[in-house]
């Protein structure tokens, strides 16, 4: 889906990633790398293929379109570092685009190991008349994109049906982004009239009513 934000155009791929296409920017938000191999140390019973969805799934949307820059909108990777870090480390060192990493509050590894790969970290960054956080933040001046919050929808349907999904969350000077990751789960959000619903099904992403 194609959305127009203070004369800019953004591209809302099912993924959860949005392509800025004036300025060649892909931007993700809660990858959670790490999150596999975190709940598996733990016993949880998760397949250990399942770590290389994440890194799947990106290559997909970096095929898509022509980006220059990638930047993370926090919870890039979900703890300490694990065995996925040699994964990530090795996908990194593969990509031709320059990576920024906005941090989150789950970005606690030391700041050393992403310079080692060439990643940028900021707390904030503002590009133009947009604020990109990790937290939603307040801007009056900035339109602000962000993340943290995995935000889902319910949508009802015919029958008492029911069905929860992944969404962009846009309120007049915001726009949330879903999770990337897998096994992240989402909050469940509560649209205003004032507010857009971008839900995520399989293969694209759709504008919702808010009644």
């Amino acid at each position: 889906m194609k959305i127009i934000i203070n004369n800019q155009e953004f591209i809302l791929h099912p993924s959860g990633a949005v392509f800025w296409k004036e300025k060649k920017i892909l931007l993700i938000s809660d990858v959670h790398f790490g999150k596999v191999a975190h709940f598996r140390k733990y016993g949880i019973g998760i397949p250990k293929d399942a770590s290389q969805e994440n890194f799947t799934r990106l290559n997909s949307v970096l095929a898509l379109f022509d980006i220059q820059i990638i930047v993370f909108l926090g919870d890039l990777f979900h703890s300490k570092i694990n065995n996925e870090w040699a994964l990530f480390a090795a996908w990194k060192k593969k990509l031709s685009q320059r990576v920024i990493l906005i941090e989150g509050n789950h970005d606690i590894i030391g700041k050393h190991h992403y310079s080692d790969l060439d990643i940028e970290i900021y707390n904030e960054l503002v590009i133009d008349d947009f604020l990109l956080t990790h937290h939603p933040t307040e801007s009056e001046a900035f339109f602000n994109f962000c993340g943290h919050i995995h935000p889902g929808v319910k949508l009802r349907g015919l029958g008492r049906q029911f069905l929860n999904v992944s969404c962009f969350f846009r309120k007049q000077k915001q726009l949330i982004f879903p999770a990337f990751g897998e096994f992240t789960g989402n909050c469940y959000l509560m649209p205003t009239e004032n507010d857009i619903v971008y839900a995520i099904t399989k293969d694209e992403v759709i504008e919702v009513s808010s009644n």
